[in-house]
């Protein structure tokens, strides 16, 4: 699936991309709550099995030093401190009989945990 490049909207950047089903999965869960000031945020956080890992949620705040990129209609904010450990990664959705839910790819992780809640 091709990855949509997106369009930075504030000073600071990520290298963080949205594959087009997270896209319409994010748009759909955006909509549900009927407010039209909530961004995807992705934070990395000390923790889990191997080290780091992943928390991602919806917040209509915007911190000094976050970089936000839209990918159609959807902004991805990233903190500063988020921002290295993240350069490159992919959001992407799967929805099948084995796995449903956002999926992170990302190339920095060295290794991960086996649920796959966390990386080092």
């Amino acid at each position: 699936m091709s990855e949509l490049v997106g369009t930075t909207l504030t000073e600071n950047t990520h290298g963080v991309t949205l594959t087009p089903s997270a896209i319409v999965k994010a748009k759909a869960l955006i909509g549900r709550e009927q407010r039209d000031d909530l961004r995807l945020r992705l934070v990395v956080k000390a923790g889990g099995c191997s080290g780091f890992k992943y928390d991602m949620f919806f917040d209509e705040r915007e911190t000094d030093g976050d970089a936000v990129v839209a990918f159609d209609g959807v902004e991805v904010v990233v903190d500063k401190k988020s921002a290295p450990y993240l350069d490159g990664a992919s959001i992407d959705y799967e929805d099948t009989l084995q796995s449903s839910g956002f999926q992170i790819n990302n190339p920095n992780a060295a290794s991960s945990c086996a649920c796959g809640d966390s990386f080092n």
